[in-house]
C-alpha cells in the first residue's frame, strides 16, 4: 500500500527483547552510591514499611553512613568496563543480537540506575518494536526483584498513548535449560580447581522472613533450584542466604555463619556458587569471593573457591537463547 505524501515516517515493524537486572551505581564513589541506594531503598517492593516510618531512617541515617562503605566495596570489584553487573549484562545483550532473526532487537536496562527501563522501552518502541518481551534475569521469582522490574516497565507503558504488546519472562528456577547450564558450568569450574571440595555452598540472596509468610514463592524456588541442581551434580548442596540488612529476621541459614561454622565440622575445602544471580555483581564478587573467603579461612578452612555465575559464558548464553526463543513463539516468523 502506498502511503500519502504527507504521512509521517513509519518504522519497519520489529520485536524487542529487554533484558532487565537489578542495577548499579554509575561510579564507585559515595555520591553515586548514595543516589543509587536512595532509589533502591525507597522502592516499596524492597522495603515493605510505611514511608512515614522508613524514610526518616533512610534519609537521616542510612544514606549518611552506608554509601562510603559501599563505595569502598564497589571499588574492589570495579573494572575498566565499569560495574561488573552492568558490563556482564551488556555482554549478554550483545551476545543475543541476531539470535532470533534480524527483526528482533535485544536491549538491556536496570531497575535502579542506568540505563533506565523506561528509557530503553521507549527507545525500542521508537525504532518500530510493536511487540516487546521484558525479561527480568532472576531465576527465582521474588516481589522485590522480578515484580518491581515489571512494575517499572508497566509504569512507563502507562504514559504511552500507543503501547506495544507486552510479554514477560517467567521465573525459570526449575527449567531444565537453566539446571543443565548450571551443571555444565559448575562441573567445568570444579574440574579446573586444584582441590576437591568437601562441600558446595549454594548461596542465594537473602530476603526478610516475612516475605515467605506473606506468600512470596522465593524461598521455595531457591530450595527447588538447589535440590534439582544437587541431583544433576550427584551431590547434595548446602543452602544458605546472604546479604542480610537491618534488624528484621531473614531467611536462613546465613551464608557467612555457615562458612564460619564449617571448618569446626571438618569441612575445610569448600566451593561457593550463587545460582540466584544471572551475572556476577557486588554481592558475589565482594561479599562471597572476598569476604566469604576471609571468614572461611579465619575459621580454619584451607581451600576456598568462589565459582562465577553463568554470566555470558557459553552454557549461560545457550540457556538464554532457549528461554527467550520459547517466550517469543508466535511472534518470531510473523511479518516484522
Amino acid at each position: 500500500m502506498t502511503l500519502p505524501a504527507d504521512h509521517p515516517p513509519v518504522a519497519p515493524r520489529k520485536i524487542g527483547v529487554l533484558l532487565t537486572n537489578l542495577g548499579t551505581p554509575d561510579a564507585p564513589d559515595a555520591r553515586s552510591v548514595k543516589r543509587y541506594l536512595g532509589e533502591f531503598l525507597s522502592d516499596r517492593r524492597v522495603v515493605e514499611l510505611p514511608a512515614i516510618a522508613w524514610q526518616p531512617i533512610l534519609r537521616g541515617i542510612i544514606l549518611n553512613t552506608r554509601p562510603k562503605k559501599s563505595a569502598h566495596a564497589y571499588g574492589l570489584v570495579w573494572s575498566e568496563e565499569g560495574s561488573p553487573l552492568a558490563a556482564i549484562t551488556r555482554r549478554q545483550c550483545q551476545g543475543l543480537q541476531g539470535a532470533f532473526g534480524e527483526g528482533v532487537i535485544v536491549d538491556y536496562a536496570m531497575r535502579y540506575g542506568n540505563p533506565a527501563i523506561a528509557d530503553r522501552l521507549i527507545a525500542l518502541k521508537d525504532v518500530g518494536c510493536e511487540r516487546i518481551l521484558i525479561a527480568p534475569l532472576y531465576p527465582q521469582y521474588c516481589a522485590a526483584t522480578t515484580a518491581t522490574a515489571n512494575d517499572k516497565a508497566f509504569a512507563a507503558l502507562a504514559g504511552l498513548r500507543w503501547q506495544p504488546a507486552i510479554r514477560t519472562l517467567p521465573p525459570y528456577h526449575d527449567d531444565p535449560a537453566y539446571i543443565d547450564a548450571l551443571k555444565d558450568e559448575i562441573e567445568a569450574q570444579i574440574a579446573a580447581l586444584d582441590f576437591v571440595p568437601d562441600a558446595i555452598v549454594a548461596s542465594f540472596h537473602g530476603m526478610p522472613r516475612r516475605t515467605l509468610q506473606l506468600g512470596d514463592p522465593y524461598h521455595c524456588h531457591c530450595q527447588k533450584t538447589a535440590r534439582l541442581l544437587g541431583q544433576a551434580l550427584g551431590r547434595d548442596l548446602v543452602i544458605a542466604f546472604q546479604s542480610r540488612f537491618g534488624p528484621a529476621k531473614w531467611l536462613g541459614p546465613a551464608t557467612d555463619e555457615t562458612l564460619e561454622a564449617m571448618p569446626a565440622k571438618g569441612v575445610r575445602k569448600v566451593a561457593v556458587i550463587a545460582p540466584g544471580f544471572s551475572a556476577d555483581c557486588l554481592e558475589t564478587l565482594e561479599e562471597l569471593a572476598i569476604r566469604g573467603r576471609e571468614s572461611f579461612e579465619a575459621a580454619g578452612g584451607t581451600h576456598f573457591a568462589y565459582l562465577p555465575c553463568l554470566n555470558d559464558g557459553a552454557p549461560g548464553m545457550a540457556m538464554l537463547r532457549t528461554l527467550l526463543r520459547r517466550e517469543l513463539q508466535g511472534w518470531i516468523g510473523q511479518d516484522t
